[in-house]
Parts: C-alpha cells; structure tokens; sequence
C-alpha cells in the first residue's frame, strides 16, 4: 500500500526484456532507505517488489499482465521515473490509499495554463470513469493528484510549479502517456453494491417429506 506521495524521481538504467516479462534496474536514492530485498516500491505508480537492491539501484521484474496495463512498457533507458516505498502502519497518510494496482493508461489529450498552475487533461478507459468524481482522488504514474473535472471519458488535474517540478508528469507532453490508478475506496462501494450471493439451495426435509416417509 501506498499513499500516492511521491518521494523521488529515479531513472531507468537498463531494460532486460524475458518471456512476455520486463527487468527494470532504476536508479535511486531516497527510496532505498531501510530496504530489504523483497520490499515493494511503486514506480510510476506500478506496485513492483525489489529483487535486487544496490547501494543506488535496485532491480525489479514487470509480469505480463503488469506490461499490458502500464506505460512501463513504453519506458526506455534514461527515463524518469516516480517512486514510492510501501508504507507501514506509522507512516503519515498525507495523500490517499495507493494499492499500487494500475487500472489503465490515459494519455494527455491537452495541457492548459492557468495562472501559475497546469490542467493536464486525460483520456482513459471508459469503463473506469464511474471512479472518477470532482474533487475526489486519483493516482497518475503514482502521484497522488485531485481531479478537478471530468467529461465523458477525460479526467483533469491541476498542478502547481511545485508539483510540477516533483513529479514526472510536468515533463511530459501531450500524447504520452500515464499509469491510471482510480479510488480504490468507490471500488469496493461498486462491488458490495452489486455483489449478489448465491441462493442456499432449499431443503427438501419438511413435514411433508418425513410424513410421506412414516416418520409420523
């Protein structure tokens, strides 16, 4: 679990593509800090577990299904990349539950100045836009953001210079693409609302069925 605040930016050293499997070895400081091999760090938003860590690097492999639903395989040595360790029962809960879990990429339909700050506008995936709510949370390539509107199958967010200068989203540009990570909590709302438990099949032992049967 993590809390969508990102901690520092790494780059990507080396790239090793496997069987329908990517090993990232990123470049790091911050989030090394207490590691132990086995550990999870989320980059760009992407909960990866640590199989090797170094004195300023570590390694992590990306499965098949982790490839298909993040922009980590669009990654190329040289990049940025946000990160984040998982956090523990006493670490501040400053942004909001990250499970680390991509749902979908977006990709940057526009970029808008406004005052001091940048509306980055995002197209998604249809069906994860019933998470999406004004003022409500989302995780983009990790960071924790507010979504400051939304229309048909686009969500905004507003970023300051600050924000802009931490994360790697001020550095990109309209057409790429980010990791989508929707409010875990309207989730679970959705599945509680709609979750239907089986019927318990009837028993056929009634008064009916143990007179048939001479029990009285």
């Amino acid at each position: 679990m993590f809390t969508g605040l990102i901690e520092e930016m790494g780059q990507v050293l080396s790239i090793t593509n496997g069987d329908k499997s990517v090993q990232l070895k990123i470049k790091c400081n911050k989030v090394l800090e207490g590691a132990k091999l086995g550990d999870s760090i989320a980059t760009n938003g992407t909960c990866l577990t640590a199989i090797e860590i170094g004195k300023d690097y570590f390694i992590a492999d990306c499965m098949h299904e982790t490839i298909k639903r993040t922009n980590l395989k669009r990654l190329k040595p040289g990049n940025m990349v946000n990160l984040e360790k998982s956090i523990t029962l006493s670490t501040p809960l400053g942004g909001h539950l990250v499970t680390g879990d991509v749902d979908c990429e977006g990709r940057i339909s526009s970029i808008e100045q406004d005052g001091i700050a940048k509306i980055y506008t995002f197209e998604i995936e249809n069906r994860f836009m019933k998470y999406v709510v004004e003022k409500g949370r989302v995780s983009i390539d990790g960071a924790s953001l507010s979504i400051v509107g939304h229309k048909d199958n686009t969500l905004s967010v507003s970023l300051i210079p600050h924000t802009q200068e931490m994360i790697t989203l001020g550095k990109k540009k309209v057409g790429d693409y980010v990791n989508i990570e929707t409010d875990l909590i309207g989730k679970h709302i959705e599945r509680l609302l709609n979750f239907k438990e089986e019927k318990e099949e009837k028993s056929k032992l009634d008064l009916n069925f143990l007179a048939k049967h001479g029990f009285f």
